[in-house]
């Protein structure tokens, strides 16, 4: 074979493979092209804008209503009546009649001290008031006799005279003599050490066998836990907020919030208002009174103390998570007829529960985003629903780029 026809054989082999490999792919992109014309014609290109995704949102129509005028304030509870036990007279602690964190009654023993010495002395002073009755009589009876004798002028004027003066000297001392009594039978009973209120008491800080002081040593406490009292305060802000300082006159009711978030069942009365504004806290201090006959509250507790004066009409109520704060002050999302999420300045007043109180910024009817916050901007298309229905996905078509 001639080099000429090799080579014609060659070329032919090499153009069969090319096209055996690559033809199909080039009827694939010649396709894709003719589709992507045809999508063209339909007027959906890349360069136009996707439907973008309404976001799923929870609203509630807001609609004016009353609610209380009022003010909350961190409190702490404190007892009626908190009483130390102390002993009045001294002596060895013989034993405790009484449990521990129990009840106890005014007049109920307590406490039982060593009682000997003092029926001692009680004796001793009983004794010396016999004596002195003897010594009453007969100067009673020595001046009787020399007034007889004056009469017969057997004694001198001066004899009967100290007659009389020692009459009225052993009459003086016989009233001390029972004073001494009274003050012995008062210190024998002072070695029963009794409660002087109705209460809870503490734990005992003594034990049997101790030398105790009159006076001095701290046996136990007694604490009244029925009423209770809660103790606050209101800064000059807050009492501007509600119409000025408090009296007891203006208050209609206290309220306590619990630790955990709940109301106290019993309503409370303000018993104390100070009549001035301590000038470095800039705070009224205030205190009120709760039954506790179920004893729910012990002193020392913290929880929260609304007082009430008045009502305030117009207002709306709106979750405090829905509530935001920026450089707009307290604002919320409201959404619009085209169902977009728009931001609204509102004014806030307190708290109500899980509530802010809008003083101003809403009106009836108009529906506040509570849920989603985070995801919204200004403009966001949303789809809203109510909080307890489960929330629906959809997309609608928009002019805005996503």
């Amino acid at each position: 074979m001639s080099a000429a026809g090799h080579y014609k054989n060659n070329c032919g082999g090499l153009l069969a493979r090319f096209y055996s490999r690559t033809l199909p792919a080039l009827i694939i992109s010649f396709a894709a092209i003719i589709a992507l014309g045809g999508c063209g014609k339909n007027g959906q290109t890349a360069d136009q804008p996707q439907p973008a995704m309404a976001l799923p949102v929870s609203v509630i129509e807001v609609q004016p209503t009353t609610v209380p005028i009022s003010a909350e304030a961190v409190a702490q509870t404190e007892g009626a009546k908190e009483v130390e036990i102390r002993p009045r007279v001294g002596g060895i602690l013989l034993s405790r009649l009484y449990e521990e964190g129990s009840e106890v009654k005014a007049g109920q023993p307590m406490f039982l001290i060593d009682p000997v010495p003092y029926q001692n002395a009680l004796a001793q002073a009983k004794a010396q008031l016999a004596e002195q009755k003897a010594r009453v009589i007969q100067a009673k009876r020595e001046e009787n006799r020399l007034r007889d004798l004056l009469e017969t002028q057997a004694v001198s004027q001066r004899e009967y005279d100290n007659a009389v003066s020692d009459h009225a000297i052993a009459s003086a001392a016989l009233q001390q003599a029972e004073v001494r009594v009274k003050d012995a039978e008062l210190n024998l009973s002072y070695t029963k050490v009794v409660a002087p209120v109705t209460g809870i008491s503490g734990r005992r800080q003594f034990s049997e066998g101790a030398l105790v002081e009159a006076n001095n040593s701290l046996l136990t406490t007694i604490v009244q836990l029925s009423p209770i009292w809660v103790s606050f305060s209101l800064s000059d802000n807050e009492l501007a907020r509600i119409g000025g300082p408090l009296t007891e006159n203006r208050v209609q009711q206290v309220t306590l919030i619990l630790w955990d978030g709940t109301e106290y069942e019993k309503k409370g009365e303000l018993n104390f208002a100070a009549s001035r504004i301590d000038p470095e806290l800039g705070t009224q201090q205030l205190r009120a009174t709760f039954d506790n006959s179920e004893r729910r509250l012990l002193p020392g507790q913290f929880v929260r103390a609304r007082v009430v004066t008045g009502e305030r009409d117009g207002v709306f109520l709106v979750p405090q998570v829905a509530v935001q704060t920026s450089d707009l002050g307290k604002t919320v999302y409201v959404v619009n007829d085209k169902n977009e999420a728009t931001i609204r300045p509102v004014v806030a007043g307190n708290w109500i529960g899980k509530d802010w109180v809008i003083l101003d910024g809403l009106k009836a009817g108009e529906r506040v985003i509570v849920d989603n916050i985070i995801k919204l901007r200004p403009g966001a298309l949303v789809s809203p629903h109510a909080p307890e229905e489960a929330p629906a996905l959809s997309a609608q078509p928009t002019d805005k780029q996503t």
